[in-house]
């Protein structure tokens, strides 16, 4: 069974709930670790009200016994403590004729929460998805297009990061920018503990307070800022991902991951960007042979050094043909400000069509980039979990984790045996690897 995941539910809603469906058995889950990373996910300086109002914590409902995965669907579910003060705005059933009249009241009384949304928000998903779903009320759709539900995709995350950490695979992010104000790698003296603590993130400390005095300026303004984050994921082995279709290329399906994250508009890897802007000497990763990775840990039942095949440099983000390369992967996400402005901006309404002075205001924040960072994580922990278990399968963790040891014995093997004549494939250069006369005269890319 592939792996893949399901979030459900709505902002206001009872609850939130995620399923994940093809984890191994074995897994060590722990609801406490779920809850430190939905913490982190409500942490940040220029978060809005309702991180006062809801202290996430989810509650395992199944595929979880004795603090082991089963092999089976696990199910997750969230509570929204702000549930009790929406309970009639957001019933499941239908409204009688004397709920509707008291919405239609209250309403009329000024009750913002009862009032049905129409004068939509510019850059939220207020008028095209109304449109698309033929909704006379934007409720309908802001309540599943809001960032509330990443809730689920961090806990989710967190299952995923307590199956990879058995692998000794580890993703961490942290806020790169803010408002246009960028960390400088040199001042990044925080440690990621420290960085943990900090107000935005971030292991710039000069950097964070110019970020910090950013978002001041804009919650002056009655405005919002956005920014970047970035994702690192440590201890990948090679060979996650493939060159063969374009939506097995793990770039490709990590990219897509981030920018389904609300307000990110813009994703890279490695150099990114910077890479159009030099020469090409100056931006490919020399490889350097099979070594021992210094920084490295070795995961859970795995003795010893870390040995694999090197690159003097890590500009391509650790993927490259779509695979990874056995160097950290490096992510950064870019999100854009915040839709909801304390100061909203003109609009229409979306049953007249006609202008409006203002747009809809629902309590909002004034920044989210390192909650970003943290559902980043999360969607990057969840596509290299489908990608681990693609390419090394196995129903539990032990049998996963043998898959995993033995490909990467082969991988190094390669360096000291080349591939029999009996098992190299046709017109395979059987020489030593070294020997590159059967290269002479190749294509290039196309």
């Amino acid at each position: 069974m592939p792996f893949r995941f399901l979030t459900a539910g709505e902002s206001h809603g009872p609850a939130l709930g995620a399923i994940l469906e093809g984890l191994p058995a074995g897994i060590p889950v722990s609801v406490d670790a779920i809850a430190a990373d939905l913490a982190r996910r409500q942490r940040g300086y220029g978060r809005g009200a309702r991180m006062r109002i809801e202290q996430d914590r989810a509650e395992i409902l199944g595929g979880v016994r004795h603090g082991r995965t089963l092999g089976s669907p696990v199910l997750l579910v969230v509570r929204n403590h702000d549930w009790e003060n929406w309970t009639r705005v957001m019933q499941v059933e239908a409204l009688s004729a004397d709920e509707a009249a008291e919405l239609s009241a209250l309403a009329e009384a000024g009750n913002r929460r009862a009032a049905p949304v129409t004068r939509v928000r510019p850059g939220h998903a207020d008028l095209a998805g109304a449109l698309k779903y033929n909704a006379a009320d934007v409720r309908d759709i802001l309540e599943r297009a809001s960032a509330r539900e990443t809730a689920m995709r961090v806990a989710a995350g967190a299952v995923c990061r307590a199956f990879l950490r058995e692998l000794g695979i580890d993703v961490w992010s942290f806020t790169a920018e803010v408002g246009g104000v960028a960390l400088d790698p040199d001042r990044a003296t925080r440690t990621r503990e420290e960085a943990e603590a900090s107000p935005l993130r971030c292991p710039d400390p000069e950097g964070e307070a110019a970020m910090i005095a950013r978002i001041d300026e804009a919650r002056s303004h009655g405005d919002t800022v956005g920014g970047i984050f970035e994702v690192v994921a440590r201890g990948v082995p090679v060979g996650l991902g493939s060159h063969v279709h374009w939506d097995r290329r793990l770039d490709a399906r990590l990219a897509a991951a981030i920018c389904s994250i609300q307000s990110v508009k813009g994703v890279e890897f490695g150099l990114g960007f910077e890479q159009t802007r030099r020469f090409g000497s100056a931006v490919h990763d020399v490889v350097t042979g099979v070594g021992v990775d210094e920084t490295a840990t070795p995961a859970p039942g795995f003795d010893g050094q870390v040995r694999r095949w090197l690159h003097a440099t890590n500009r391509a983000g650790g993927l490259t043909g779509g695979i990874t390369n056995g160097e950290p992967i490096v992510v950064r996400g870019a999100v854009k400000p915040i839709s909801t402005l304390a100061r909203p901006l003109p609009s229409a309404d979306l049953r007249t069509g006609e202008a409006v002075s203002t747009a809809h205001y629902e309590r909002s924040d004034i920044s989210v980039v390192p909650a970003a960072g943290v559902i980043g994580e999360a969607m990057v922990l969840l596509v290299l979990t489908d990608a681990v278990l693609e390419k090394f399968g196995g129903d539990s963790l032990v049998e996963v984790r043998d898959n995993l040891r033995r490909y990467l014995e082969r991988t190094l093997a390669i360096t000291t045996n080349a591939a029999a004549p009996e098992t190299a494939g046709p017109g395979a250069n059987r020489g030593a690897p070294h020997d590159t006369t059967a290269e002479t005269g190749s294509g290039g890319d196309d």
